[in-house]
């Protein structure tokens, strides 16, 4: 007993101390508010036009150019200051439905990777903004870099947990949140809100699974090649099976053929008995080239 209290409190002291050296890092927007800003609802169209202007037809992101653009980078931040002035906790009348609430976290997250990006030009990765003790790779980001959303501020970590997986439990955000690196998902351009954002789930999830990078299938190996993101959130992707209703037998490829495109749910009904494997992660930033 007496060694167990002694490796407990080793262990908590270790924690006490990573704690202090990797210190949250508060990233602060100094920009005024939209001159247009509305009164009464959340509007996206300024982070909606600079996508529009430097996500290419393949989804990677100019970063050079944005970056090199006093303008375009004051843009970002008079969203950004939206962002941090609002949102559905602490502005609740702003965001009158779900559609609404969750767009403003997914396209806050992804506007705050864009601007810290460009905060750090140029970068190789995103893993390369590093805690000072990096126990697990992008700690630095993900962890230790805080944003304030309304009033408060988040790691974007606890942004995708906390805020947008916990409350909105809809695995297809998988699809849209995007962490500035080859693997992640594509930059998507247009940024419904609403009732509308429900077009933009959908079709970036079969967007998604029709990449080959994310879903591939060897008939020769009998093997289906997957998205690393499928088994670090499989339990989201089999929940949202179950709610739906839908038979889990095959796990994740059951998953996949529901929202997939008809070729590839019918050749994934062919695939019974092949093995799942899972592609390593593509950290190097989503840059255009």
């Amino acid at each position: 007993m007496r060694t167990t209290a002694v490796f407990l409190g080793i262990l908590l002291s270790i924690g006490a101390l990573l704690a202090v050296i990797n210190r949250p890092v508060l990233v602060r927007i100094s920009a005024p508010l939209p001159a247009d800003f509305p009164d009464h609802r959340f509007r996206h169209d300024d982070f909606e036009r600079l996508l529009a202007e430097y996500v290419d037809a393949d989804g990677n992101i100019d970063y050079e150019r944005w970056n090199a653009d006093p303008d375009a980078v004051a843009s970002l931040d008079r969203y950004l200051a939206a962002v941090s002035a609002y949102s559905p906790d602490n502005a609740p009348a702003r965001f009158p439905d779900r559609g609404d609430e969750l767009a403003y976290w997914m396209y806050g997250y992804n506007a705050y990777v864009v601007r810290t990006v460009l905060n750090n030009w140029p970068i190789a990765s995103v893993t390369d903004i590093k805690a000072p003790i990096e126990a697990v790779k992008g700690l630095g980001f993900f962890f230790r870099l805080r944003f304030v959303f309304g009033g408060r501020a988040y790691s974007l970590l606890a942004v995708e947990n906390n805020k947008i997986r916990k409350q909105y439990r809809d695995a297809r955000i998988h699809f849209v949140l995007s962490c500035a690196s080859e693997s992640c998902p594509t930059m998507r351009p247009r940024l419904p809100d609403g009732d509308e954002l429900e077009v933009l789930l959908a079709s970036a999830a079969e967007d998604f699974v029709s990449e080959r990078d994310n879903v591939e299938i060897d008939h020769e190996a009998k093997t289906i090649y997957l998205s690393r993101i499928f088994k670090w959130y499989r339990k989201d992707f089999l929940n949202d099976l179950a709610r739906r209703g839908r038979p889990a037998e095959r796990g994740l490829v059951d998953y996949i053929a529901s929202i997939a495109p008809a070729g590839l749910r019918a050749e994934l009904e062919s695939t019974r008995g092949y093995t799942v494997r899972f592609r390593d992660y593509d950290w190097a930033i989503n840059a255009r080239r």
